[in-house]
């Protein structure tokens, strides 16, 4: 049984954190993330930590438990550093750009495709010449930028002969062998 959600969560420098009318919101440089709280989770703001205590034992509340705690100190890493993840567009002739809020995509189809990405998160194509393009995507907000990335990545997933597809930066992907030849 995990005990995450005993676990305090400790407020850093720079970070304020209130809680009222079963919302948690977490204000810090990067931007500010609120999060509503199950009824059957207390929470307790002691100086600079962040108590959760449950109301009972029963499993679905346990399992609340550990998810609040884990989704408010994700919140907390979130508005003080940021998240970033980067995904490579791995095949021939995929190209990546940028304009505004947009992400034009070349994926082998007979048209480009065109995503419109929240304003809440920042994205950068980068084309190094021997390089697959890289997109690099950056938020205060773990859950957005996840959803985003899988969005993208849902486009085109690595197949598994070739590798084509795009795959998160340093992903290891498992290879099939091809047909071999019938003597």
């Amino acid at each position: 049984m995990s005990r995450i959600g005993n676990a305090p969560v400790s407020i850093v420098d720079g970070v304020t954190v209130s809680f009222n009318d079963g919302v948690v919101t977490v204000k810090g440089k990067k931007g500010e993330l609120t999060q509503k709280i199950d009824k059957r989770i207390s929470v307790e703001i002691e100086g600079d930590s962040i108590n959760f205590k449950r109301s009972d034992d029963q499993k679905e509340s346990r399992s609340l438990h550990g998810l609040y705690r884990a989704l408010v100190a994700n919140m907390i890493e979130g508005v003080t550093n940021g998240y970033k993840t980067e995904q490579e567009l791995v095949g021939v002739g995929y190209r990546a750009n940028v304009k505004g809020n947009l992400l034009e995509l070349a994926l082998g189809y007979s048209h480009p495709i065109v995503i419109e990405i929240p304003s809440e998160v920042k994205v950068t194509a980068e084309t190094v010449k021997g390089q697959p393009p890289v997109v690099t995507l950056e938020s205060h907000d773990k859950q957005l930028v996840g959803q985003v990335a899988a969005k993208i990545r849902s486009l085109r997933k690595p197949e598994p002969y070739k590798g084509k597809g795009i795959k998160f930066k340093g992903e290891e992907l498992r290879r099939k062998a091809g047909k071999t030849a019938a003597k």
